[in-house]
């Protein structure tokens, strides 16, 4: 894994979002270098689906700005060939084969046919779906389905990788699969920017982490420097301190401004 980078992949300056009277986001700061793998972590409804939306274009603030690779994300087109996305439920068509899915995306995507092709031939037999590449996705178990998504997350070869649970309900082996990719995405200088719940996985693949909490980001560092700042400044597991920082139990250094509100989708 790179241990130092020069460039900012994600910048994102004091991010708000409200839903009516309801503070999804309150005034989120982000900045994070090229190839770098975050971790992105809070409870349910802390605000970070809001925040994902909102790093990607799909949502648009109601203060505070972001860029990624340097392109504001509100100029959709200009964004689009820089970032691939893998929300929580993938947008398959499940009378579609996973070729056809795959050939639809990369389409999409104004990808040169032969390219085309040659990624999705090589996709499928990284990610061992050739044998039934040309089944219907309908009849495809969650992990087939999930690495189908994953495929077409990437198939365009995106500079900034978003993952929303990528490995959420997978079998071992196919999880194992998805948490290689991501390193070597990484390895290759692809930022990715990972929202799970599942911190063992945060800790097997994260350069950095950063906890939301009601709408504020309140820890952010290096996994081990999470871990090691509890307030009792003894070294436990990324889960403990996870545990700490979202129950008012620690303060973490290098934690964001305090506020409050909590996820409105």
């Amino acid at each position: 894994m790179p241990s130092t980078h020069t460039t900012t992949a994600i910048d994102a300056d004091d991010l708000r979002k409200r839903y009516g009277s309801e503070v999804a986001l309150d005034g989120v700061s982000l900045s994070i270098s090229t190839g770098t793998v975050y971790g992105f972590l809070g409870p349910n409804g802390a605000g970070k689906t809001t925040t994902m939306r909102l790093l990607t274009g799909l949502a648009r603030p109601s203060s505070g700005t972001v860029r990624v690779c340097g392109v504001d994300v509100s100029d959709r087109r200009a964004l689009a060939p820089h970032v691939g996305y893998l929300p929580e439920t993938p947008p398959l068509y499940e009378e579609f084969s996973a070729r056809e899915q795959l050939e639809y995306v990369a389409d999409l995507r104004d990808l040169p046919a032969d390219v085309a092709e040659a990624r999705i031939e090589r996709y499928l037999t990284e990610f061992e779906l050739g044998e039934d590449a040309d089944k219907r996705i309908e009849a495809y178990s969650k992990g087939m389905k999930q690495k189908t998504a994953f495929v077409q997350s990437v198939i365009h070869d995106p500079d900034v990788l978003f993952l929303d649970e990528p490995t959420s309900g997978l079998d071992p082996r196919a999880a194992r699969r998805i948490r290689e990719s991501i390193l070597a995405f990484a390895d290759s200088g692809t930022t990715v920017f990972l929202s799970t719940h599942i911190l063992p996985v945060v800790e097997a693949v994260a350069d950095e982490v950063g906890v939301l909490y009601e709408g504020r980001l309140v820890a952010e560092g290096a996994p081990e420097a999470v871990t090691s700042r509890a307030e009792t400044g003894e070294s436990g597991s990324l889960e403990d301190a996870f545990l700490a920082v979202t129950s008012g139990e620690s303060e973490v250094a290098g934690a964001g401004e305090t506020g409050g509100g909590s996820e409105g989708v």
